[in-house]
């Protein structure tokens, strides 16, 4: 498979596109920005089958209905974030001055915990990975080697815990138990920032060190 990173909106979020040899494509985490994702697509000929979320923090979910509409596709986001997408005070759009307050409908799928999450053509690992909310996940394709890990782990980083929801002693145990323990040639797919690989963080990256 094939993926791309596209960073959108004002705090630069990192979207992905995920598509197969027939075009069949995941959007995860449309944060904003709608008709830079549709150039992409139609650039691409790509054919969308779903958007996936890794949480629902504004700057993730912005372009999800626009998405959604033009493509007449699911949206799947965890359960313990469901009533976020329609809540601005949940989803901090009405906390920030980088967003107008964002309502959106309801996600069409919940996913109520870990294990294989098949979606249309597409089998991922759904791990629950929260500290930096609570419904936070990374989705685990293991034959391409890829986990997007959402505002989890970063290059060199962690997800803040600060926020309403958030818990640093959470986050510090999802990213060693879910996280760490992945193939150590793992491309992580972040939230922001660039890519980097799990050998890399475990070597790497001070948050982690000493845990």
């Amino acid at each position: 498979m094939k993926w791309r990173r596209m960073s959108l909106g004002p705090v630069q979020t990192n979207a992905y596109f995920i598509w197969n040899q027939q075009q069949e494509c995941l959007i995860i985490d449309p944060g904003s920005e709608a008709q830079k994702i549709y150039a992409f697509v139609n650039e691409n000929k790509l054919k969308p089958v779903a958007v996936l979320l890794t949480h629902a923090h504004y700057d993730h979910i912005g372009a999800v209905d626009d998405v959604r509409a033009k493509y007449h596709i699911p949206v799947y986001i965890h359960k313990k974030e469901q009533d976020w997408l329609v809540d601005p005070l949940l989803n901090l759009s009405a906390r920030t001055p980088y967003s107008e307050e964002i309502v959106l409908k309801k996600a069409d799928e919940m996913i109520t915990g870990e294990g294989i999450l098949q979606v249309g053509p597409f089998s991922m690992q759904v791990f629950e990975t929260p500290g930096h909310s609570p419904g936070s996940v990374s989705f685990y394709f293991e034959e391409s080697q890829l986990v997007f890990s959402g505002d989890a782990l970063f290059e060199g980083s962690i997800g803040r815990t600060d926020l309403p929801g958030g818990n640093h002693d959470v986050l510090l145990k999802s990213i060693h138990d879910k996280l760490l323990t992945l193939p150590e040639e793992t491309l992580v797919l972040s939230g922001h920032g660039s890519e980097t690989t799990i050998q890399q963080e475990m070597d790497t990256n001070p948050f982690l060190n000493g845990y």
